[in-house]
């Protein structure tokens, strides 16, 4: 994968120094091996779904958390001695750590385990403050009373 430069906008914006960190975020995931496989679904304009293929994990061996925007989960299975013999092992049961940098102003509203997918519900709120709003022109000539 080629590296990119983003010295050269650096010059010119201000603030936006957490840009350089989220494309390096965004490669190292391109790195990673895939597992567990996943969906981002956006529901509506403000609501989205991740959901994660995590066959074999019960509630209490998964574990999500978020920490400075972002969401990580967690597959933990205990180790336990397995004696059995496979002729092909198709189905993964390793341990996983998976992240997503979420969006500023998103939540995580709930999580549900349903016939071995993980769905996450999340959801942007925007404060009413940083919301577009709509600025009256008035003339420019003032009213002079006399």
């Amino acid at each position: 994968m080629r590296n990119l430069d983003l010295s050269p906008l650096y010059r010119s914006f201000i603030g936006f120094d957490h840009l350089a960190s989220m494309i390096d975020n965004a490669s190292r995931q391109e790195k990673s091996n895939g597992y567990p496989p996943y969906n981002i679904e956006l529901i509506s304009e403000n609501l989205y779904r991740v959901s994660m293929a995590v066959a074999g994990f019960t509630e209490e061996q998964l574990d999500i958390q978020v920490e400075a925007n972002n969401l990580v989960v967690k597959g933990v299975k205990p180790e336990v001695e397995d004696n059995r013999q496979f002729l092909h092992k198709g189905i993964s049961e390793r341990n996983f750590e998976r992240k997503f940098q979420l969006g500023d102003h998103v939540k995580v509203n709930s999580a549900a385990l349903e016939n071995g997918l993980l769905h996450i519900e999340l959801e942007r709120e925007v404060p009413e403050a940083l919301k577009p709003r709509s600025i009256k022109i008035s003339s420019g000539q003032k009213q002079i009373e006399g």
